[in-house]
Parts: structure tokens; sequence; C-alpha cells
């Protein structure tokens, strides 16, 4: 069995992946209940290890945990990329299924499982807010850290619960830029400092821009066809990229503003 074949069947054709499904609240974690909690999980316990008085997690225990944590995600996230690209590219009835679903569209089959396991690692992203407030590098732990980790996961789970067109091509772009970022954050842990982390920042916001692009042709395809699934799960969907969108520029701004203020000083 060559390469292509084998990342076919483990990615697109095995049972597993063909057969799924998401029927709330059958499917694991599918509930309403359980992204409730999810959620006012992450928000109470971050506040809570906020306020209290806790000393610093040990650094040579910490930074090995967090390599791994990145290192781990960067893997999923390089997984999902495979395996929703070539879901695209050889089983779906049209790439234009990557834009806009079919009316009514079910929940079901490769694409569906593939944003099923993003969902799901965005419960484990949780884990970098964790890492930062055991080490008490509070800086990092800005109001944009905290409202993306939590709203993304609502973001996901509509996509699911409404068969949300153009989570593919979201899919794509965040896993892509979450290699990066993640690649980055791996190296870092471990002693490397790559010259690339004003890279991760620009891709993110690149990814925001071109996702209000590339929406405008869904609109197009729904407004002059029969319309596409998932439109209401979408509204939500552009109006959390454009907050994201105004925060990573406020963020890029007085970040390297600064640095540039600086350099000039010095």
């Amino acid at each position: 069995m060559s390469l292509m074949s084998a990342l076919e069947w483990w990615l697109v054709y095995h049972p597993s992946i063909q057969k799924f499904s998401w029927k709330p609240p059958h499917t694991p974690f599918s509930s309403p209940l359980f992204l409730s909690l999810s959620i006012l999980s992450y928000l109470s316990l971050t506040l809570l290890l906020t306020l209290l008085p806790l000393p610093p997690f040990p650094h040579r225990l910490l930074k090995p945990i967090t390599a791994l944590h990145n290192l781990l995600l960067l893997l999923l996230s390089l997984l999902m990329l495979l395996g929703c690209s070539l879901t695209l590219l050889i089983h779906t009835p049209h790439l234009r299924w990557a834009v806009c679903f079919p009316p009514h569209t079910n929940p079901t089959g490769p694409l569906f499982f593939w944003a099923y396991i993003f969902y799901l690692s965005k419960i484990l992203e949780f884990l970098d807010t964790l890492f930062i407030v055991l080490s008490r590098s509070f800086r990092r732990l800005s109001f944009l850290h905290v409202y993306h980790h939590a709203t993304v996961l609502l973001m996901c789970y509509l996509w699911l619960q409404t068969s949300q067109s153009l989570f593919p091509v979201a899919l794509l772009t965040n896993a892509s830029v979450h290699v990066i970022m993640y690649g980055y954050y791996f190296l870092s842990a471990l002693g490397i400092r790559p010259s690339w982390k004003r890279a991760v920042t620009d891709c993110q916001i690149i990814q925001f821009v071109f996702s209000f692009a590339i929406s405008g042709l869904m609109l197009h395809y729904h407004f002059s066809g029969s319309g596409c699934s998932g439109i209401w799960g979408w509204c939500f969907n552009a109006v959390f990229n454009a907050s994201l969108l105004a925060l990573f520029v406020d963020f890029h701004l007085k970040s390297y503003a600064k640095k540039r203020t600086l350099n000039k000083d010095s």
C-alpha cells in the first residue's frame, strides 16, 4: 500500500470516520450542558487561579510539560489539516462543498468527523491558559487570550450543530496557522527562540481577512441559488471573527509599535 493510499484509508475511508454522525447528546461531549459547563469551568478556574496567591510552578517541571503539550497540538493540527484536505479532494461530491453545503445537510461523514476532532482540540487548548497561570506570567493572560479560547469552543459547536457552510475552509486555515504557532511555542519551550514570532500574529490576522473574503463567495452561492446550510451559524462565526480581527490588530499595533519606539530610542 502506498503512502497516499494509507493516508486516504486512515484519514478518510476508515469505517469510524465514514460512519461518524453528530447526534447530541448521544455523540460524546456533544450536549449543550457539556458545552456550557466546559466554558463556565474554564472561565471560573482561570479567574480563581489568577486570584489565588499561588507560587510559580517549578520551571524545570513546567517547561517539558508545556513542550509536550505544544508538540501534541502541533501534530494534531497537522493531522486535521491533512484529514480535511484529503476529504475535500477525494470524498466530497464537489469542491464547492468547501464553501457552501446544500441546505439541510446532515452532519455526518468525514468532513464532520474532522470538525468534531477540531471541536475537541479546542478543549485541549484550554491547557494553554493553565500553563500561563501556573508560570504566573500574567502579562500573557490578556482579554484576547481568554475571550478567544472560551468563544471558539462555542463556534466549533455551532459548526456541527448547524451543519455550517464554510467551516472546512475555516478549519484548514486555522489548522495551518496552528501548525506554525504551536511549532513556535514548542521550540520556545525547548529554549530555542525562532525569529518568526511576529509571523504568528501576522498569519492570524491574514486568516481573519481571508475568512471575510471567502465569505463573499459563500453569500453569493447562498443568495443566487437554493441556499447554503447553517447560515445562522455563519452569522455568529462572522461576528466572532470580526471581534477577533479587531483585537489582533490592536495587539499587533501595540506590541510592534512599542518595539519600534524602543529601537529608535536605543
